[in-house]
């Protein structure tokens, strides 16, 4: 039997190139993964010693209530357990909200060059995707977006990743305020502003999409620990929203769909300030000097509020990323993203990012 033609016709999400496979195809010892926007520092010494002090309860169910997790969250986001659900990833989270407030035939509405995941978890779903053009410097549009939602009544949910991966491009808080003035009262559209990046922001113009929560009742802000708290391989993804959306989440989400170990390093994650701060300037640090050099190479790029920096080639990037691997770097190719001539390079450790764009150099020369 064949399953239903929306899913034969689903491209899967790609991930980052794993370093074990990566080792066998070329023969290589040493591999550099910076593709996927993970912490390069690890996990914190504090949430390693709770793993370990949670590793013998792991015969357990975890707590599907997420009571401990969510005092911990609240503690941190400065808003009330009510509004906090969680996730095995946002990417979770993404799927439960369209499961939760679309049916087949509506539609969500983003931009081109998002996320990519919001276009999958719709197909799934038998919903379509609208994806308004992104402006010249590669941010989200506000007036295409506003033009789509006057125009198309089945738009249900607005996906705004705030910074957006993998353009590291964001919404300023003038833009954002003219999108909310215009649809943040509306009752029949949901606005998700997703946030996984925010903790690495530095522009100042770059709002809290909490903001928006606490003033309009349609607003959604999705986090995520996987970033600057390191815990990437735990899957934790973070909902805070109105209180009848987390009820109908809770209701549509499995019942133990976040593991015990992650439950349990929640609080040890969220209050170790030190080990926020390091993974912070680490990327700071680093995006600074990715641009000294590609500015030195005469490379374009954009200037990134994440982990990680969009660089274009002027060429396409698949031989690029071929000989990258061959020298042991693993990139991030983005042309199912609509940008064929770039990579995405994320932040490593220093020695990590001294060899990669050395390899960069020397692919670059021919």
């Amino acid at each position: 039997m064949e399953p239903s033609i929306h899913i034969r016709n689903l491209i899967p999400y790609k991930p980052g190139k794993p370093i074990e496979e990566t080792q066998r195809e070329y023969g290589l010892e040493e591999v550099y993964k910076l593709a996927s926007n993970e912490n390069p520092l690890g996990p914190s010494e504090r949430v390693i010693k709770a793993i370990c002090e949670a590793a013998g309860s792991v015969h357990l169910y975890p707590d599907a209530s997420f009571y401990e997790a969510k005092k911990s969250l609240s503690r941190y986001y400065g808003v009330e357990e009510k509004f906090i659900t969680l996730g095995n990833g946002s990417n979770e989270l993404i799927d439960l909200l369209i499961r939760v407030y679309c049916e087949a035939g509506d539609r969500i509405l983003t931009s081109q060059g998002a996320f990519i995941a919001y276009k999958i978890c719709a197909q799934a779903a038998r919903v379509e995707t609208v994806e308004a053009p992104l402006t010249e410097d590669l941010k989200f549009d506000v007036k295409a977006l506003l033009k789509e939602l006057e125009v198309d009544s089945k738009i249900k949910i607005l996906f705004i990743a705030n910074p957006n991966n993998p353009t590291g491009t964001f919404l300023n808080r003038e833009e954002l305020n003219l999108l909310m003035d215009k649809v943040g009262h509306r009752e029949d559209l949901l606005i998700v502003l997703d946030e996984a990046y925010c903790e690495f922001v530095r522009d100042k113009e770059c709002p809290s999409g909490l903001e928006y929560f606490r003033k309009f009742s349609n607003v959604i802000v999705l986090r995520t620990l996987s970033k600057v708290f390191g815990l990437a391989g735990l899957r934790v993804g973070v909902l805070i929203g109105p209180e009848k959306t987390v009820d109908y989440v809770n209701r549509v989400r499995n019942p133990f769909n976040v593991n015990q170990l992650a439950l349990k390093v929640i609080e040890a994650a969220v209050s170790d300030s030190d080990y926020i701060e390091r993974s912070q300037n680490l990327v700071w640090n680093a995006l600074d000097t990715f641009y000294a050099e590609f500015d030195e190479l005469g490379i374009k790029y954009w200037k990134s509020q994440g982990n990680f920096v969009l660089f274009d080639l002027g060429r396409p990037s698949g031989p690029v990323f071929e000989a990258l691997l061959k020298r042991g770097v693993i990139t991030r190719p983005v042309a199912a993203y609509g940008f064929p001539n770039a990579l995405r390079l994320s932040v490593g450790l220093p020695k990590e990012n001294e060899i990669a764009i050395h390899a960069i150099k020397e692919v670059l020369k021919g």
